[in-house]
């Protein structure tokens, strides 16, 4: 993008944050705000437009929703209710229990067999519990595993601090939540922390405020596509004066489109092509992404309502949990992250594992922030090898090569 095109948002952006009651407006010009940073995917949307029909294009998009199978996995439900009483909603799949318990068990364990591992895993900014659909999928049956949704995400209720009293979401807040789920969901035994983007800022500040139960209880960690702070150094593939001019406007911007989200959401709605260009460029790296996994990506974003989009950003900002990760140095820990991320880019994972000396960095060529998504064959079989090495899984165990595309990753 051009400096011009940079200017031109900052405009939009002050024309948006100034027009007093015209909101339909803003919603509209949001919206070609928002396009114009992603000038490569409004590009290819226009190019689309002039040689597929947007009925054709509509149908597709139901024919996808229909047939993916993405997000269609469901496990035992419960909900943990957090400090300011938000009710956050997880599943657990459970492992088949052991019929009969052998003698050399109890010889070794007592009268109970120990609590089996438990992998937690935490999804990221505007997506949901399903957006590890794959890693779900390969892990069933092998190892106990809990999905939960992030407080105003997916089927948890919005923050009640934030809906009710005007408290500014916080990173801390996320991981006091994470520790209400473990309390409910995971009351003993050991456990493996799995988070992507935002999940694995949350593990941070969990660790941050929880630090004896990462001792006593956290047997390895994956850090996927994540950032323990300086994300207000992030420029997200723009030059730099494009990013300054959006990032001045961007807060004001989306806190007074937050506050007509009805509005802002149809204006979403009747530039779904835009959105669906924008989503893509930022989730994904490689060019010949399934289209059924990207529109799976761009229904859980576009679920994410504008008022919560526009309650997390500044969080993001202050975000720095640097210190934390000495909590994480005496166990086995995975980062791995995409080298075409544009959100959280690579150098953020190797600043991690800069200070988790004995920590497992792959990097994934042709791939971006949703590498989970996008790679799935490589973060599953990673997942499997860390799970190994703490003893969540035998070494004789099967996990399912669930998803497959043809880039290999390197190790950092």
């Amino acid at each position: 993008m051009s400096e011009s095109s940079a200017e031109a948002v900052a405009e939009l952006a002050s024309a948006a944050t100034g027009v007093a009651g015209n909101w339909s407006k803003v919603a509209g010009i949001a919206g070609a705000a928002i396009g114009v940073i992603a000038a490569g995917a409004a590009a290819g949307v226009a190019i689309e437009r002039m040689t597929v029909g947007r009925g054709m294009r509509e149908r597709a998009r139901l024919a996808l929703d229909s047939t993916g199978p993405y997000g269609s996995l469901r496990g035992t439900p419960g909900t943990a209710r957090a400090d300011d009483g938000t009710e956050l909603y997880y599943e657990v799949d459970d492992i088949e229990p052991e019929v009969a318990v052998t003698p050399k068990r109890r010889r070794l364990f007592g009268r109970k067999a120990p609590a089996p591992v438990t992998v937690v895993f935490s999804h990221g900014y505007c997506l949901n519990q399903d957006s590890w659909h794959y890693q779900r999928a390969a892990l069933r049956g092998v190892v106990r595993t809990v999905h939960w949704d992030q407080r105003s995400h997916g089927r948890s209720a919005r923050g009640v601090a934030q809906l009710e009293d005007d408290m500014p979401l916080t990173i801390d807040q996320l991981g006091r939540d994470l520790k209400a789920v473990l309390d409910a969901a995971v009351p003993e035994g050991p456990i493996v922390l799995v988070g992507h983007s935002m999940g694995g800022m949350t593990v941070m500040a969990l660790a941050d405020q929880y630090p004896d139960l990462i001792r006593d209880r956290v047997v390895a960690t994956a850090f996927v596509g994540t950032s323990s702070g300086r994300l207000g150094e992030v420029n997200f593939g723009l030059p730099v004066a494009g990013v300054n001019a959006v990032r001045r406007v961007l807060p004001g911007v989306l806190k007074a489109l937050g506050q007509q989200a009805a509005l802002v959401e149809r204006g979403r709605r009747a530039t779904a092509d835009l959105f669906a260009g924008i989503i893509k460029r930022y989730s994904f790296a490689s060019r010949d992404v399934d289209p059924a996994v990207a529109r799976f990506a761009e229904r859980m974003i576009e679920g994410t309502p504008i008022d919560v989009v526009a309650e997390f950003y500044p969080a993001f900002t202050d975000h720095d949990k640097t210190a934390a990760l000495t909590h994480f140095k005496d166990m086995p820990v995975l980062v791995l992250a995409g080298i075409g991320d544009l959100v959280t880019p690579s150098e953020h994972s190797e600043a991690i594992a800069d200070l988790l000396p004995d920590a497992e960095l792959v990097l994934v060529p042709d791939a971006g922030h949703l590498v989970m998504l996008e790679h799935p064959e490589v973060v599953t079989d990673r997942l499997a090898d860390l799970l190994t090495r703490a003893g969540a899984v035998p070494a004789g165990a099967t996990v399912s090569g669930y998803g497959s595309t043809s880039s290999t990753a390197r190790r950092g």
